[in-house]
């Protein structure tokens, strides 16, 4: 049997197939076209990256670099204390789409993943409560350079910790990423203060970047406002309001394109002050306004931030924040250890001795005489601070002898116009002196003090200070605007029954644009974070640089002054110091 007339009866039916065939692609390439694209895929972006922390247990076994490096077997774990963070610098602008979080057995049950633009201000795109730890594989929406963990309640009584931290997402910001819109832009406002309780107040003032200078009106009344103009029509997405304690309990945020007819596009009647980030508005002008109805007291409305954020609009690109360094920091960039022979001044290549009477009714004058600067030849600084009269010198009275010429001498050096840094590790090894009215510090002022920016406002970080009266305590403190003196926001180190003045410790900070770690003979106590400091005390004013100074005060506002049971003279030692990037 032959099969040829099947053959031939089916030839047909491949003839039909082949054109529907042809047809179909043809209509698919006429189709493809007009398909969308397909998103791109999402990649490892953390690995390898810098990374910074609120603290760490033990900056060598578990140090922050462990998280991003890509062993399961290495880990980053905090200080035993709330809140702490861990944070990733991708190294440009990403669209993160995942974070995968894999914990040790300390854990977080309540955190937030926040995304940032500059490691300073912050935008949540997760949160949680109710942590259950082992590995959290998270899917979020964000955009920005930095991503955190910021950890808010622990599992256990221990830290946090992580094994590995990882950011999944695609490089670039995506198509119309927000940005700051407001910075150096002309500002105008119902008034300004121009006194001597805020001197040079103007609006300008308020998008200057710059968290030590202020807007304030002069007129304590209702309304008050200011309004920035972003030279072109923009879009905006969230505004941020930096207030002094003069701030607005009921105000409205407004968008116009003519500074003439406004439009709200937020409003409340319950401000709480400091620093309220009003987020997910969708406003559009080229003038945006805060327009204050209510104050919290019979002052008026003071801003030491008002910025814009969107599209649009005419920006200038704020300058960048220096670069954060990672910790634990092993980069010497200055050390001195103090190993001349005895008798010899501190090295005039690195410190500037600083004569004169001190401040904060302090009763010594600082000589420039190696009776109270010396290095001793066994390794040590000598400042020493010894009860002697410096004859057409002027002081407060001292409650001893009754007379206002000062009655005591010590030492005081710094590093400015030799050294100064932002950001980084700097400790010393100190033995303190200990009797009562006495009164060594380590610590830092803002470079620009030296140029005429006057205290608080060029900011303070106080390492250690020591007070007689206290022996078993030493305190690490931050001074600015906004909270000085004895505002200042700080923490007390306390050995119960020991006697500081008895040993040398080594006191140290780690800081970097988000926080401030402060140390004790290795052991992290205070760590300031910038986030928590904005949104409860005021700005951050440490993003500059700093440096350093020792000094060996005698009475003064907080130790009191010497009475009769003081013992003098009295050696304050220093080991070393040393400043790690």
């Amino acid at each position: 049997m032959t099969t040829a007339p099947r053959a031939a009866a089916a030839r047909p039916h491949r003839v039909l197939t082949r054109l529907l065939t042809a047809l179909v692609l043809a209509l698919g390439a006429l189709l493809v076209p007009f398909a969308p694209a397909a998103p791109a895929a999402e990649s490892l972006l953390s690995q390898g990256r810098t990374v910074t922390a609120s603290s760490t247990e033990n900056g060598v076994a578990f140090p922050a670099s462990a998280a991003v490096d890509g062993n399961a077997g290495t880990r980053w774990s905090s200080a035993f204390a709330d809140p702490q963070w861990l944070q990733v610098d991708l190294g440009a602008t990403a669209t993160v789409s995942r974070v995968v979080l894999q914990w040790e057995a300390a854990y977080a049950t309540g955190f937030k993943l926040q995304t940032s633009a500059d490691g300073s201000t912050w935008t949540d795109v997760y949160t949680t409560a109710s942590g259950t730890g082992g590995t959290q594989n998270l899917t979020v929406n964000g955009t920005g350079r930095y991503v955190r963990m910021y950890g808010t309640a622990r599992a256990t009584p221990y830290g946090y910790s992580l094994w590995e931290f990882q950011v999944y997402g695609t490089p670039g910001g995506g198509t119309g990423g927000d940005v700051q819109l407001s910075y150096n832009k002309p500002a105008v406002a119902s008034s300004s203060q121009n006194d001597g309780g805020c001197g040079n107040c103007t609006p300008s003032r308020a998008v200057d970047q710059d968290p030590a200078t202020r807007w304030a009106t002069s007129a304590w009344s209702d309304p008050g406002w200011i309004y920035v103009d972003l030279g072109a029509t923009a879009t905006v997405h969230k505004v941020i309001l930096q207030w002094d304690p003069a701030y607005a309990t009921a105000y409205r945020l407004q968008v116009s394109d003519d500074a003439a007819t406004w439009t709200d596009i937020y409003s409340t009647t319950t401000g709480k002050g400091f620093k309220e980030t009003i987020a997910d508005l969708n406003g559009t002008g080229r003038y945006v306004r805060m327009y204050g109805t209510a104050r919290v007291s019979q002052y008026g409305y003071s801003l030491w931030e008002f910025q814009v954020f969107g599209t649009g609009g005419s920006p200038v690109t704020p300058p960048a924040l220096p670069a954060n360094p990672s910790f634990p920091a092993g980069r010497l960039v200055f050390g001195d250890e103090f190993n001349a022979a005895n008798g010899t001044a501190p090295d005039a290549g690195k410190w500037t001795t600083d004569p004169g009477p001190g401040v904060n009714n302090e009763l010594e004058y600082y000589t420039t005489g190696n009776k109270n600067l010396y290095q001793d030849g066994t390794g040590n600084l000598v400042i020493e601070a010894r009860k002697e009269v410096t004859p057409g010198s002027s002081c407060p009275r001292d409650p001893l002898s009754g007379s206002t010429t000062c009655q005591y001498t010590s030492g005081r050096i710094n590093t400015s116009g030799h050294f100064d840094f932002t950001y980084g590790h700097a400790e010393a090894r100190i033995k303190v002196t200990g009797t009562q009215g006495l009164w060594p510090a380590f610590w830092m002022l803002g470079s620009n003090f030296k140029t005429g920016t006057p205290w608080p406002y060029s900011g303070e970080i106080d390492v250690m200070e020591h007070v007689g009266k206290v022996p078993d305590s030493v305190y690490s403190t931050l001074h600015a605007p906004a909270y000085n003196g004895a505002g200042g926001y700080g923490s007390p180190y306390t050995l119960a029954g020991t006697d500081f003045a008895n040993a040398f410790h080594t006191y140290a900070v780690d800081w970097d644009s988000a926080h401030m770690t402060f140390y004790v003979d290795g052991n992290a106590f205070f760590t300031v974070d910038r986030t928590a400091l904005e949104a409860t005390r005021g700005p951050w004013v440490y993003d500059h640089p700093f440096y350093l100074i020792l000094n060996n005060a005698v009475g003064g506002d907080w130790p009191g002054a010497p009475d009769a049971s003081s013992v003098l003279p009295q050696k304050m030692l220093v080991d070393y110091v040393r400043v790690y990037q």
